[in-house]
């Protein structure tokens, strides 16, 4: 079954999330770069970010928080710029809220754990993945835990 519920994109987040921060607080504690996209819903640069072709394996985390949200099996190369996953690493990891931002209709990615921005979720692009979906996430939103 999908994670992406299509037929409700407008997934509310809970009223808290397990790991709420003020807004003083998350720009202490992350750089300039990651609040604008983490916080800020902002976007890095493509073929910039420091996972977009990383082949190493492992975990990847929220920079923000730390929670585990995407796995390096999952990751393919959509040659698009940005890291691309297949599938989050868990149900519930993630969160999905539309975005109409830009003149277009998209599904935004949020981490469930501190509703951080991730990047976005497409699906119909024919990438012939197990579950037809691409996962859009920043470089800038992950932290990769390798794989021992």
């Amino acid at each position: 079954m999908s994670n992406l519920d299509k037929s409700n994109p407008d997934q509310q987040l809970p009223d808290a999330v397990p790991v709420a921060k003020s807004d003083d607080e998350w720009r202490r504690e992350l750089t300039p770069d990651e609040y604008r996209v983490l916080r800020q819903a902002g976007t890095e640069r493509p073929f910039t970010g420091e996972y977009w072709d990383s082949r190493e394996e492992g975990v990847y985390a929220c920079r923000a928080c730390g929670a585990e949200l995407f796995a390096s099996g999952q990751k393919f190369d959509a040659h698009c710029g940005w890291p691309s996953f297949w599938a989050p690493l868990a149900e519930g990891s993630v969160r999905y809220l539309r975005d109409s931002a830009l003149g277009m209709e998209r599904i935004e990615v949020r981490c469930a754990s501190c509703d951080s921005h991730l990047g976005h979720v497409f699906e119909g692009e024919g990438f012939g993945t197990p579950t037809d979906q691409r996962y859009c996430i920043n470089s800038v939103s992950l932290s990769l835990r390798p794989a021992r």
